[in-house]
């Protein structure tokens, strides 16, 4: 368990001691990032395919939600369609018993219009049907894209499952290891390491000067600076990207090759 120390017990450790606890920290991070670099995209991997068997698995329940609906749909159509033959039926047989040509006239057009309903129920009933069949086979493609997605899913996760496994102790000490050596960072100071770290690409928030030039960006250190950087008495940043600069000699002393 890691412990804070006092405020006032940090502002009085030395220029040196801050920047290599800096430095110290950047060391430490950089190991847990090549553990996780090692484990890779595996972790948005099973996300992404995990949300696709969600949105594959809500497809197919849409899908057979529109097939039963289409299924009803023909049994309300088969039902009006009995309804009508049963009216045709009765109309007919008041035709035989009509006074006059305009009864039997309006039997007729009643006639008529039952048919036509028939007729349209049938042709409903084949869109219907014809549908059924579109979005049976659109399941039947989502069916087999999602057994084929949960078995990639199941080898992406035991292989994500290997890496943790191999991974987890060694990630967790260094996690402990980062947070002592937070500790002994001055607040102001811990924030603008854990900025400038979020903001470059790398992850580097303290590196060393290498050939004349700033470890993190690349661009030349005048005389000057270097000298102010290898005295250890002020805490220097890179002008170009931000970074915190620290000597060579205080990688080695890590046994680091940043």
């Amino acid at each position: 368990m890691s412990v804070t120390l006092p405020a006032e017990t940090k502002s009085e450790i030395t220029v040196e001691e801050k920047l290599r606890a800096l430095y110290k920290l950047q060391v430490i991070d950089t190991e847990i990032d090549k553990i996780r670099i090692v484990r890779g995209e595996l972790p948005l991997e099973v996300q992404d395919l995990e949300d696709e068997l969600a949105g594959l698995e809500t497809r197919i329940g849409k899908l057979q939600q529109e097939i039963d609906d289409y299924e009803n749909s023909i049994n309300e159509k088969k039902n009006s369609m009995k309804d009508a033959l049963a009216m045709i039926k009765k109309y007919e047989s008041q035709q035989e018993n009509v006074r006059n040509n305009r009864e039997f006239d309006s039997l007729n057009k009643e006639i008529e219009y039952q048919t036509l309903d028939i007729q349209l129920s049938e042709k409903r009933i084949k869109e219907f049907k014809a549908n059924i069949e579109a979005k049976t086979s659109l399941i039947e493609q989502s069916k087999s894209t999602l057994e084929e997605r949960t078995k990639d899913l199941e080898h992406k996760k035991s292989e994500l499952a290997a890496i943790v496994a191999e991974t987890e102790k060694d990630e967790q000490h260094l996690a402990d290891e980062s947070a002592k050596a937070a500790s002994k960072i001055e607040d102001r100071l811990l924030v603008a390491y854990k900025r400038i770290r979020t903001n470059a690409a790398n992850g580097l928030a303290v590196v060393t000067v290498n050939r004349d030039a700033c470890g993190g960006c690349f661009n030349h250190i005048p005389p000057q600076r270097q000298m102010d950087i290898r005295l250890r008495k002020k805490i220097i940043v890179c002008e170009y990207c931000g970074r915190l600069l620290v000597d060579p000699e205080m990688a080695e002393e890590f046994g680091s090759n940043q």
